[in-house]
């Protein structure tokens, strides 16, 4: 984004001055992983190049002022004086960051701070944790700069969104925005929080994310019961034999458990968790067509084991997987509306856009929307 735009953003709403500071959060897609995060298992998350943009100006006192070209609301507090508060919508993302932030012992200054976020709200690219991240960065940065602990910033982020906002996610989408690295897919263990970073090179092929514009309210949606029923799951199958997390069961363990539903939640976390493993080995020898295929077995189980694609996204993924040159699709993140992502030939992609679109406006009368963004580095300060 063009740093003049920013400044412009800026002094409209908060005056002109001279020592702006500008700041970038990106979004993030997994490739690979999902609902698992919260069961212990294994993701494969990557940062987007389109995200958050902010431009800052830090006060001598304790008030924060908050605006969003994207959001109507403009949201104001002290930072002594810090609690949710329903009508300030979005701005208590931010607010339960710096919380937080100073329940540490951080010592932290006021700020003026404008946003654009080239993220479509509510798509499932993370929006709230690119927002959270972001905001833990630009309030510890007069501090300690770029040697922010990044992992330790995720935490407080997860914290943050389970206990402030009452989203009980787990820690991939604040942690992959937090570490992102260009080129390189994030394989993350998140019950140790052990990671690594994997070179991703599709070849001659691109991911295209898929909007369905069907949008997503997390905290709305039945999240936070799916992981309730993963808690059974995991309870139930203590009674027999000590697990510590739903991940670290095998499809035998299945056997375990007498509620059918349940049977078929663990199933999904289980396979999906050594999708994630064979992910890995066909990446890292190069294998991208067997890759793609684990993305469609990934789409089938949340599907029908976990039940969290519906009408858009299963609409979307078949329009993709009935495209000739993509070999694979799934939906992404949590699910209920949101994005897929596809594996698409290269000079096919044009075609592959229109053919889609045309497809899904013809089911769900919905204008979908595609965007082609490479891998990119984590929250970052910029120019």
């Amino acid at each position: 984004m063009d740093k003049s735009l920013l400044k412009e953003g800026f002094e409209k709403n908060f005056g002109t001055r001279g020592d702006i500071q500008y700041f970038f959060s990106p979004g993030r897609v997994n490739l690979i992983g999902e609902h698992i995060d919260y069961n212990g298992g294994l993701v494969f998350p990557c940062a987007l190049s389109i995200g958050i943009y902010a431009a800052v100006g830090y006060r001598e006192d304790k008030k924060v002022r908050l605006v969003s070209k994207n959001m109507v609301n403009k949201v104001e507090f002290t930072l002594n004086d810090i609690q949710f508060k329903e009508e300030d919508g979005w701005g208590n993302y931010p607010k339960g960051v710096i919380k937080y932030i100073q329940e540490e012992g951080y010592n932290l200054k006021g700020a003026d701070i404008y946003l654009e976020s080239t993220l479509p709200d509510g798509a499932g690219l993370s929006s709230s944790a690119a927002l959270e991240v972001l905001t833990g960065y630009i309030m510890l940065y007069p501090i300690l700069g770029d040697k922010i602990d990044r992992v330790w910033l995720s935490l407080i982020c997860q914290r943050a969104e389970n206990e402030f906002i009452g989203v009980n996610c787990g820690i991939m989408d604040q942690f992959s925005v937090a570490m992102g690295k260009r080129d390189h897919a994030i394989l993350l263990d998140c019950n140790t929080l052990e990671y690594e970073y994997v070179p991703v090179d599709l070849k001659g092929y691109t991911l295209v994310i898929m909007n369905t514009n069907k949008k997503r309210e997390l905290s709305e949606s039945k999240y936070n019961e799916r992981r309730y029923e993963c808690e059974m799951a995991l309870k139930h199958i203590n009674d027999y034999k000590k697990i510590e997390n739903l991940c670290y069961a095998t499809l035998e363990d299945l056997g375990l458990l007498k509620d059918n539903l349940l049977k078929t939640r663990a199933r999904h976390v289980i396979t999906e968790n050594q999708r994630v493993k064979e992910a890995i080995k066909f990446l890292k020898g190069g294998n991208i067509k067997e890759f793609g295929k684990l993305l469609v077995k990934s789409h089938e189980s949340l599907k029908n084991d976990y039940e969290v694609t519906g009408l858009h996204l299963d609409t979307i993924v078949e329009a993709a997987l009935k495209f000739e040159g993509c070999i694979g699709a799934r939906m992404t993140g949590a699910g209920f509306g949101g994005c897929g992502i596809a594996i698409v030939e290269n000079k096919l992609l044009e075609e592959f856009i229109k053919e889609v679109e045309v497809k899904y406006k013809e089911i769900t009368n919905i204008s979908p929307s595609f965007y082609i963004s490479r891998i990119d580095d984590g929250v970052k300060m910029l120019f």
